[in-house]
């Protein structure tokens, strides 16, 4: 099928009203600068200045669509745009004030009958002011357009932003990933090709995946079970897990791998260094406006994680959720208060409707 050039939004419903409500608030202005500067009817001469306006108004407008509009900014370029005004002017002018004669009882075109001088300078008032109207219909147009292609451009921005922070994450675990394993390969090799195995698994997964910017919360947790099954062939029996997604929640939009740097960090950090372990907890809720996730350990905790700036992971983490959400998302890391102790991750993001 052919391409169909985009139509542009004053080429709606909405967008012809808008135009025709500014029209008859210029019209209205000059009907009573007309009244005032000439004296007479007032009335006569808000009723000319309305059909004269409207109609060169509905012939410009509407003649746009001839004459090859800009699909970007909906008016015609160089000369075209040119004769449509001064022919939208001409007709207007004469189909308005055959409707004024007509409104009026008097013999059509009474006026083109009358000063030639007077019907010059009407022509001429009415090109000047067709001529600024456009002119500020044309302007708001590009505005209109310069903030569009600003937010495309931004949108362009953070995209490549969190795609470049997501590249970043994939060889960070897997190289944490390949350190593990080259230390098992030298103390149970048998475990060591089972782990191999499953990191082979767990990478066709992760790289047959969506590369989207954002993936439901049931394939972030998906990433998450896999992960975790590829780290309890190292740890065995130490890793014990648990994964609370609710079914409502599974369609919620995130950013692929959020929580597994999460999980990384609570093993690695707070599990591993535990003679006997510990439990990981991974959990969906809402909050209100919320999606709230959380990464539980009962782990070493935060007095025993090394601060010389190791946490990657987390540091991705938040720059993602600033990039994505600014200040309406959040990633806070807490002593777990009860008596198992360990360390709790939250994220806190808006929730996306249905």
């Amino acid at each position: 099928m052919p391409d169909t050039a985009p139509v542009h939004e004053s080429f709606t419903a909405g967008g012809f009203a808008r135009h025709g409500l500014i029209v008859l608030g210029f019209n209205t202005f000059i009907g009573i600068a007309l009244a005032i500067g000439r004296g007479g009817d007032w009335r006569i001469q808000m009723v000319y200045a309305q059909c004269i306006g409207l109609s060169i108004w509905a012939l410009m407008d509407f003649g746009r669509m001839a004459f090859h509009p800009d699909p970007e900014t909906g008016w015609p370029r160089g000369w075209r745009r040119a004769v449509l005004q001064l022919g939208a002017v001409l007709g207007g002018y004469l189909l308005g004030s055959t409707l004024g004669d007509a409104l009026f009882g008097r013999p059509l075109l009474d006026m083109w009958r009358g000063s030639p001088r007077m019907l010059l300078s009407y022509l001429l008032m009415c090109l000047a002011v067709s001529a600024g109207i456009s002119f500020y219909f044309h302007a708001r147009n590009q505005d209109q357009l310069r903030l569009r292609q600003l937010a495309a451009a931004q949108r362009d921005i953070a995209e490549h932003r969190l795609k470049l922070l997501e590249s970043q994450l994939e060889p960070h675990m897997l190289f944490n990933t390949l350190a593990n394993l080259r230390v098992l390969i030298a103390l149970d090799p048998p475990r060591a090709q089972q782990m191999l195995d499953q990191l082979i698994a767990f990478l066709r997964a992760t790289l047959s995946g969506s590369r989207a910017a954002l993936h439901p919360l049931s394939a972030e947790f998906a990433r998450v079970a896999d992960y975790l099954e590829l780290m309890k062939v190292r740890m065995g029996d130490r890793l014990q897990t648990e994964l609370d997604l609710p079914a409502e929640l599974g369609t919620q939009a995130v950013p692929p791998l959020l929580l597994q740097p999460l999980v990384e960090n609570a093993i690695k950090h707070g599990l591993e260094p535990h003679v006997d372990g510990g439990r990981l907890v991974v959990s969906a809720r809402r909050d209100g406006d919320a999606l709230v996730l959380s990464v539980r350990d009962t782990g070493a905790g935060l007095s025993a994680a090394p601060a010389d700036g190791t946490h990657f992971g987390l540091s991705q983490v938040r720059q993602r959720l600033a990039t994505l959400h600014g200040e309406a998302a959040s990633l806070s890391l807490q002593a777990a208060t009860d008596a198992d102790g360990g360390t709790l991750a939250t994220v806190r993001l808006p929730w996306s409707p249905p």
